[in-house]
């Protein structure tokens, strides 16, 4: 392949055809699954080929379902309170325990509880038994010969029971598939390597290598190989000869170093390049030596979704099982989202429940942002040729999470700081009912969104630049209907976050309007943008001469990773997050960061538990260690309206 040569797509098509054609294709190659067998007690979660059937019948004998005397019952006939009937051991009755075998001439049963010793040869009892009274008949709970679990049938522990009750020992399953997992690309290193710049750690694999098993299969990774193209071809044939199925990450797309489709196209066969879905469109589908082959993007979140929509049924497929639809919720949509018509979309979301009503908000939607796959609670699935989603909205979200807990979760818009992770982490810590989703949409944003009733507070830093006072003004003015609340917070120390050594001699808002200064700034609505356009006013500098004014971060820490990285040489931010990441800070004063909550949460006993952590020495001495805080009056509650 020439070293400049570009891949083209060969399609941009519908995931259910993409699916299904795929799918027919294997089903062509598949002469049948493969079948082993496996001792019982170590089948829990195997997937039956046959059905199973009783070797023996449980209990294979008339057993006592009771401890006390088997007796014969025609003996018993008469008995009563007035007129108790005494029986001789060994002639009338004899001791028994739970299970033990009931024999002629006895036919019944009398728990111990209505026996009256009278001696140790004699009892006495005031009730006549009935015939089989208090025993367990052969086969009782299971026959020889009967089924005990049909084919296709995952097994549980309970069915390990009543396997080994029916006398089996082994059992025939479906063979876990060998799926072959290839990290490809000179870029990536192994965890353990020395980081270096334009190096990626690779952790794909070991996510595939957790859905493998998760699934039933048995993963086999292979280190990662360089864009060598020789090198692939090698490592991709020794894949396929030692596997069911083979997955290659990365090199999918259409760069001049992304040699999947044509080593897939070289020895087998490539069916679809192209899937109509975002994340995820660069996914190949492809046939070698009679074995599926799937080439996954290299961007996390499209490899997670791309691996669950193709390499989880075929797994199943190869286990003789169909995949299970995720349970689906519908939830009202907070913040509008603007789909591609020409895409199937797969958008995180948090979830929290408001006023008995599912609250869902959008997550970062990049194919890189590993972390919105980690908070996601659910996900959206906007489907091909429709535009998005608008607030408001109701929609069907697929969980990610089990819905009590989404149930006990304060859903938190508003204002981004470090510190909510932490109070969500304690709060967590001291009751696991209990959590915290925090979605970051700027201070205005978190109003907006307990105004429209779908939060239980919002994270504000509002100056009013009238007054130079912060936030009460702007809930009295924006939430003038709701009887609210001010949790008092944190001071945070804003200032000019820089390059380690301040290279460039930053030391005001002046300097912003230089040549040579790149600055990044937060988006419309931020707490710190409000902060910026009035220091900029104050200082009569003209945004209009600011170079990256327009370029907007949505968390202090993004402002931070951009200036670490060179990508600015400037933002405001807190001084946690420029110390979090080891660059040189100038303040700029301090901010009152506080939590605006309608009254009617305030004896909601996640909001108490929050208050709780809020004023706790626990929170206090992280926030010391992080540096750039001040607790004055923290947890106390102003009632406003």
């Amino acid at each position: 392949m020439k070293k400049k040569e570009r891949n083209l797509y060969l399609s941009n098509v519908d995931v259910e055809e993409a699916l299904d054609l795929y799918f027919r294709r294997i089903d062509e190659n598949l002469q049948g699954l493969n079948v082993e067998k496996v001792s019982v007690i170590e089948a829990q979660g195997r997937v039956t080929a046959s059905p199973v059937f009783a070797r023996f019948s449980s209990p294979n004998h008339n057993a006592s379902a009771m401890d006390g005397i088997a007796v014969k019952a025609k003996s018993t006939f008469g008995a009563s309170e007035a007129s108790p009937i005494r029986l001789k051991r060994n002639k009338d009755f004899i001791f028994i325990d739970t299970g033990d075998p009931i024999k002629e001439p006895f036919d019944a049963v009398i728990m111990i509880e209505d026996v009256v010793e009278v001696d140790e040869e004699t009892v006495e009892i005031i009730k006549a038994a009935s015939p089989w009274q208090d025993i367990r008949p052969i086969g009782e709970d299971i026959v020889a010969h009967e089924m005990i679990v049909p084919s296709h049938h995952t097994i549980r522990p309970v069915d390990l029971g009543a396997l080994l009750s029916g006398g089996i020992l082994e059992i025939e399953v479906y063979a876990k598939p060998r799926v072959g997992i290839m990290p490809t690309g000179t870029e990536i290193i192994e965890p353990q390597e020395s980081m270096a710049e334009g190096k990626i750690i690779e952790s794909n694999s070991r996510v595939f290598e957790g859905l493998v098993k998760e699934y039933g299969g048995y993963p086999k990774r292979y280190k990662p190989v360089e864009d060598n193209y020789e090198l692939l071809r090698q490592q991709v044939l020794e894949a396929v000869e030692e596997n069911d199925i083979v997955i290659i990450n990365a090199g999918s797309s259409a760069g001049t170093e992304d040699y999947t489709v044509k080593l897939i196209r070289e020895l087998g066969e490539v069916l679809v390049h192209g899937i109509a879905t975002r994340p995820g469109k660069p996914t190949i589908l492809g046939i070698v030596q009679g074995k599926p082959v799937i080439g996954i993007p290299g961007y996390p979140v499209s490899a997670y979704f791309v691996f669950d929509t193709f390499a989880k049924p075929l797994i199943a497929k190869y286990l003789g099982q169909r995949v299970s639809n995720r349970p689906r919720v519908e939830a009202v949509v907070s913040k509008r989202i603007v789909s591609a018509l020409k895409h199937k979309e797969y958008v995180r979301m948090k979830l929290g429940m408001v006023d008995q009503q599912l609250i869902a908000t959008p997550l970062n939607r990049g194919a890189g942002a590993t972390m919105s796959l980690v908070r996601a609670d659910g996900i959206l699935i906007i489907p091909q040729n429709s535009e998005g989603v608008e607030a408001g909205e109701r929609v069907q979200v697929e969980l990610l999470k089990d819905i009590h807990d989404i149930h006990h979760t304060i859903v938190s818009i508003g204002s981004h700081d470090l510190i909510m992770d932490i109070i969500g982490n304690d709060m967590h810590r001291q009751n696991a009912a209990y959590h915290l989703s925090s979605a970051h949409v700027g201070s205005l944003g978190g109003l907006m969104a307990l105004r429209r009733g779908e939060a239980h507070m919002a994270p504000i830093h509002l100056l009013d630049e009238e007054h130079g006072e912060y936030n009460i003004s702007f809930v009295k003015k924006y939430l003038a209907n709701l009887d609210m609340a001010l949790i008092k917070g944190v001071k945070r120390i804003q200032g000019f976050i820089l390059q380690k050594g301040n290279p460039k001699n930053i030391k005001n808002f002046h300097d912003l309007i230089r040549d040579d200064i790149q600055f990044v700034n937060r988006q419309r609505g931020a707490g710190t943008r409000i902060l910026v356009d009035y220091r900029l006013k104050e200082s009569k500098v003209d945004i209009e001469a600011i170079s990256g004014y327009e370029r907007e971060m949505t968390t202090h820490m993004a402002v931070a990773a951009a200036v670490a990285s060179g990508a600015a040489d400037v933002g405001v931010g807190v001084l946690s997050a420029a110390k979090a990441l080891d660059l040189d800070f100038i303040p700029i004063g301090d901010e009152a960061y506080d939590f605006a909550v309608p009254q009617k949460y305030l004896d909601n006993g996640v909001i108490e538990l929050f208050i709780h952590v809020l004023k706790s020495q626990a929170l206090k001495e992280s926030l010391e260690e992080l540096g750039g805080y001040k607790l004055d009056h923290t947890g106390e509650i102003i009632l406003i309206n």
